[in-house]
């Protein structure tokens, strides 16, 4: 592999680019993901990062949480009662009951995919 080099200063910086240029989605949980591999998995996070892989692996544990965690809300909202006519009934039960199950399911979730050596 043969590299170029760019004269800055005293200095030769390498002419490195990147093979994918995609811009990927990162959202809450690709983030959080990204944040544990760093503090914990640092070696994983330094492979994944070289090979350019993190990006690809940050967008689909990303995707992967959002459509887990709608399965196991949809599941839960079903198994527990929490329908459109509770909702219209009795507004604040409702949205404590939809709150309780989204910090459950997101716990879940978390353990499952994000934090998942």
């Amino acid at each position: 592999m043969e590299l170029t080099y760019t004269q800055c200063g005293d200095y030769l910086i390498p002419n490195l680019v990147l093979s994918d240029t995609r811009e990927y989605h990162i959202g809450k949980y690709g983030r959080m993901r990204r944040a544990y591999l760093k503090e914990y998995r640092p070696a994983l996070y330094s492979t994944l990062l070289l090979t350019e892989k993190l990006f690809p692996h940050l967008a689909e544990t990303d995707a992967a949480c959002k459509n887990r965690l709608e399965i196991i809300e949809t599941a839960m909202m079903r198994q527990e009662g929490v329908t459109e006519a509770l909702k219209a009934a009795d507004q604040m039960e409702w949205v404590r009951r939809r709150n309780s199950i989204h910090s459950r399911a997101e716990k879940i979730v978390l353990h499952e995919l994000v934090y998942a050596e």
